[in-house]
């Protein structure tokens, strides 16, 4: 048995009911193998055992009243996972779903993307099971700020700096940053995503979706394919999905469908960002509303059914684990040539063998999707300095940061064996860097 298998089959004993985590750490382990042979001092300092467990995890209970007076409890996270080459960073998700075991894959999952951008943060993650959906804006600012009474003692610029993620869009940041300077009595860069007025950095809104394009662009040129007039698909229509779809359009691609989480909307005539924008950003509607903005639409209720839409390119921006075995095939039946992961782990590992074995181009989370980290620690900086970048120069050094995980990723794989690999060569990347900084640091 391998080292890493090893390790796995350990980690399986221990973390036995958390599946999402352990899905993200075979996925991880599994494809490192050749790294660990032509580094044997990694077993020697038990570097995997202490690669794949937290630092630090901190659990707390979130009290806080609705508009009648009556009192709730949701249940608060922070997974503070590896700080080798950095201050812990990553995003606070509000969901139902929140639980540990998704917060410690999102949590290992940020360390190695984190790590790719090239840039000085190590990888964490956090969040609560509350659910905003049907909240007022008081309540949801009555939970944030009870959140971040007890979350202010475990962050700090140098510390830990959360963002946003699914649940956690400017409104939670404004009120959660509010209450932080409130009880720190500081005003520092100890969350990212903030509005521009008060620390935040331009571009930031658009980070990911146009870092997902950045990434496919890489992608496409390192492959002489020629996207314009390609249908694309993208589930979701948050902040990701919708500036994905800009992006894509700006290169001359036809968004088709998008989704939320009641379902999906198909339009062949393409399906115009502006409108998706007031729908979602603006008026935060239901994306069936578009129908009536757009003759030529259709809308259908189940928002796993996006797949059956025929494509070139798929874009999964939603959540994990949406694109299983039998959509994989389904996208591969319909002619998919390429596959970017806009969001966190969203194809099964079935799905993401099933796409290699059958030649799709295929761009993982941990690379595809950094650019929304990229730009925060692009906001860090600029809090740090005191300086204001303009929208143009964020994006000109996200492109350039986007363009770099590629080819990183893409030497990476070739270097070890594993061709035009970019799962395996992510992996690869970001986990030397990290291990070289632990093998320095020593025993800690």
């Amino acid at each position: 048995m391998s080292y890493s298998q090893r390790v796995y089959e350990e980690l399986k004993n221990k973390s036995a009911s958390e599946t999402e985590f352990l899905q993200a750490a075979e996925e991880i382990l599994l494809t490192i193998d050749p790294v660990l042979e032509k580094h044997p001092e990694f077993e020697k300092l038990g570097l995997l055992e202490r690669f794949i467990e937290p630092e630090r995890i901190v659990i707390f209970r979130v009290p806080w009243s609705d508009d009648s007076g009556q009192v709730h409890v949701n249940r608060g996270y922070r997974v503070q996972f590896n700080s080798a080459i950095g201050p812990y960073k990553g995003g606070l998700r509000f969901h139902p779903s929140v639980n540990l075991s998704i917060l410690k894959f999102l949590g290992l999952e940020q360390v190695l993307k984190n790590a790719l951008t090239t840039l000085a943060i190590g990888g964490a993650k956090g969040g609560s099971d509350f659910e905003s959906k049907g909240r007022s804006d008081s309540e949801v600012m009555r939970f944030c700020q009870s959140f971040m009474t007890e979350l202010s003692r475990h962050i700090g610029a140098d510390l830990d700096i959360p963002a946003g993620d699914i649940g956690v869009g400017p409104r939670e940041i404004g009120y959660l940053y509010g209450q932080y300077k409130r009880l720190r009595n500081e005003f520092t860069g100890a969350l990212t995503g903030k509005g521009v007025p008060f620390g935040g950095s331009l571009g930031r809104v658009e980070a990911t979706g146009y870092g997902l394009l950045f990434f496919m662009e890489a992608v496409f040129k390192q492959n002489s394919i020629n996207v314009d007039g390609m249908n694309v698909v993208i589930s979701g229509s948050g902040n990701v999905s919708m500036y994905a779809n800009d992006m894509a359009t700006k290169m001359g691609m036809k968004v088709v469908a998008m989704s939320d989480s009641d379902g999906y909307i198909y339009d062949p005539k393409g399906i115009n960002f502006s409108t998706i924008q007031e729908i979602k950003e603006v008026k935060r509607l239901r994306i069936s509303e578009y129908t009536k903005y757009s003759p030529s639409a259709e809308y259908y209720c189940g928002c796993k059914g996006i797949w059956n839409v025929k494509c070139d390119i798929a874009l999964p921006c939603a959540t994990q684990n949406e694109i299983d075995l039998c959509a994989a095939k389904k996208l591969i039946s319909n002619g998919v040539i390429a596959v970017g992961e806009g969001a966190n782990m969203p194809s099964t590992t079935e799905a993401i063998n099933e796409f290699l074995t059958q030649g799709v181009f295929f761009a993982p989370g941990k690379a595809a999707n950094a650019g929304g980290v990229a730009t925060s620690a692009l906001e860090m900086s600029q809090n740090s300095m005191r300086l204001f970048w303009t929208k143009e120069e964020v994006l000109k050094r996200l492109k350039e940061i986007m363009t770099g995980i590629h080819k990183s990723a893409k030497e990476s794989a070739i270097e070890y064996g594993y061709g035009y690999n970019l799962v395996a060569g992510a992996n690869i990347a970001g986990f030397l860097k990290v291990a070289e900084a632990m093998k320095a640091q020593g025993l800690v």
